[in-house]
């Protein structure tokens, strides 16, 4: 697995609820290439709980489309806006048992819109929750003028 640097970390403007290492109530992810997937390693907080420290659902589903959107930047070398995000929960999350685990994958590309799927996993590597993240991709051009997007090059170190 290779390391994937932040390099809106540090902006001025950037304060990310999903992988800014700077907003304290944010969840803070950080992420790697391994091959054709991106992979998250997130150790999880008792404040993003719903119910009996059971992660919530709608952090699950804001964590799905985090590693999607790293995905788009390192993988399609691009950025892009979610089009659309459909989740299924299998089982439970405990926020108390250690790091949890979503892996992000291609399902498919048509033209600028992607469909990426990712897994969920808990700690003991169950199989938790599995999404389909559907991205509407920009031209690089478009992606650097209105997303600052600022190059592969720019999220690994040399």
């Amino acid at each position: 697995m290779k390391k994937i640097k932040n390099p809106y970390a540090g902006r001025e403007d950037y304060n990310c609820f999903g992988c800014s290492p700077n907003n304290q109530f944010g969840l803070q992810m950080e992420f790697h290439v391994d091959g054709d997937e991106v992979i998250s390693i997130w150790e999880p907080k008792p404040q993003f709980a719903g119910w009996k420290n059971i992660l919530h659902g709608g952090i699950q589903t804001t964590l799905m489309d985090e590693v999607a959107s790293w995905f788009v930047f390192t993988k399609l070398e691009t950025g892009g806006v979610t089009y659309s995000l459909e989740n299924r929960y299998k089982k439970p999350v405990p926020v108390d048992q250690g790091a949890i685990k979503l892996v992000a994958r291609q399902k498919s590309l048509k033209r600028n819109l992607v469909d990426i799927e990712v897994e969920l996993f808990d700690a003991s590597g169950r199989l938790c929750s599995v999404g389909s993240v559907k991205y509407f991709l920009f031209d690089k051009e478009k992606a650097k003028s209105q997303l600052n997007y600022p190059g592969l090059n720019e999220f690994f170190n040399r």
